[in-house]
């Protein structure tokens, strides 16, 4: 279990490197530097088994509130409760002697969390198998590479047997088998109820993997909740950024500059009646009817498909199939259909629609506008439903 309450931490900014010096002096008269809030009125809770995803753009209090939950820093106000030993992989270089090797480090790391020499000779295997760095493992790890370095710190962190595990981005720097393999590992510990903290900014593994989401900005948790919810209002709050927008982050998770307007999103069936539920193979059109606010050249339609834990299915636009609108006067409506069959497997799905600009800014974004369902009485694996043609032939003896 872990709680966050009300934790803020201020540091103070100085002109000069002397100024903090002579602060401290009793006769060096007032040289006070700003006050600087790194996080603000921060309350999280997370109970035990679950996942929580944390996301927001460089410096804003990610990395500082990771390092007050792991006990590093301490906060200017406020306090951290946790129940359990915590193991944490932070920023890169951190925690690992560089003269060392790699064996030592691990031995060094589990003593410092508590285990017994004993506990770490049993637990050594796994990590060194979960590592895979081969005899570099008796090399000092100032001779390892960015990903042997980080592989051999995510295996140690969660062969500890850690209650709480709290991860940086440094997984970034893995490669893609490697990443695989942690997520599998999210999954196990999920399954041992062991609380997870992490970092990211792949917010397709956010997705994946968090029960919850924490979206921070300017030292403060401006969005909390289904992980899902939280990034897409991140997603919009960098679109507002990159187009020079100032609205507040918004409730509808809506997006834009407002030259064009959606005005409907419907999901027709074959019949051109509104369809809650479908079927694999049923024929199938997204209508999307929208307004322009101002005269507009060429402005593209998109829609997107998400699965229920929002990851992106399927998705296309106006542009990419070669469809130009052309010309729309400010005040005057279009609509655009996009047609296709059903290829998705039985899950809840979103759709996702937009009005853009050419170069792909956009004009209004509407995340998971609507949603519907795949039922089938079939059971298959994975997000798409293939047409399948099955043969098999029985071969004769020798050959």
């Amino acid at each position: 279990m872990l709680e966050v309450q009300n934790v803020s931490k201020s540091y103070r900014l100085y002109k000069r490197p002397m100024d903090r010096l002579l602060e401290a002096l009793p006769f060096g008269g007032s040289w006070a530097g700003e006050e600087f809030w790194a996080l603000r009125d921060v309350n999280l809770s997370v109970e035990r088994g679950e996942i929580l995803g944390v996301v927001g753009p460089n410096g804003s209090g990610k990395s500082t509130l990771l390092q007050i939950v792991s006990g590093i820093l301490q906060p200017t106000v406020g306090q951290v409760v946790t129940k359990g030993r915590i193991a944490a992989l932070l920023e890169l270089g951190a925690g690992f002697n560089p003269e060392f090797t790699g064996r030592e480090n691990v031995f060094l790391n589990g003593e410092i969390l508590g285990l017994s020499r004993q506990e770490m000779e049993r637990a050594f295997p796994s990590v060194e198998a979960f590592a895979e760095i081969g005899n570099f493992m008796d090399r000092p790890v100032k001779e390892y590479s960015s990903g042997m370095y980080v592989r051999l710190a995510f295996s140690t962190a969660i062969h500890v047997e850690p209650e709480i595990l709290i991860v940086d981005e440094a997984l970034a720097v893995g490669d893609a088998i490697f990443a695989n393999r942690c997520v599998k590992k999210f999954d196990e510990l999920k399954e041992r109820k062991v609380t997870v903290l992490f970092v990211s900014h792949d917010l397709g593994l956010v997705k994946r993997l968090s029960d919850k989401a924490a979206f921070m900005l300017n030292g403060r948790v401006a969005a909390y909740g289904m992980p899902n919810e939280v990034v897409n209002r991140y997603v919009g709050h960098v679109l507002e950024r990159e187009q020079g927008g100032q609205r507040e982050i918004g409730g509808t998770h809506r997006h834009g500059d407002g030259a064009s307007r959606v005005l409907e999103v419907a999901l027709l069936d074959a019949k051109r009646e509104k369809a809650a539920s479908v079927e694999p193979g049923d024929p199938l059109i997204i209508r999307v009817r929208a307004r322009a606010e101002k005269d507009l050249e060429q402005p593209v339609v998109g829609v997107l498909i998400r699965n229920r834990l929002g990851i992106d299915v399927w998705g296309t636009n106006t542009r990419v199939e070669g469809v130009d609108i052309g010309s729309v006067r400010a005040g005057e409506s279009f609509e655009v259909e996009f047609g296709f069959d059903c290829a998705l497997t039985r899950q809840d799905y979103t759709l996702t629609v937009a009005t853009q600009y050419p170069e792909g800014y956009s004009q209004d974004w509407l995340d998971d506008a609507l949603a519907f369902t795949v039922v089938d009485t079939r059971e298959l694996a994975g997000l798409l439903n293939l047409k399948t043609k099955v043969e098999w032939r029985r071969i004769g003896d020798g050959l």
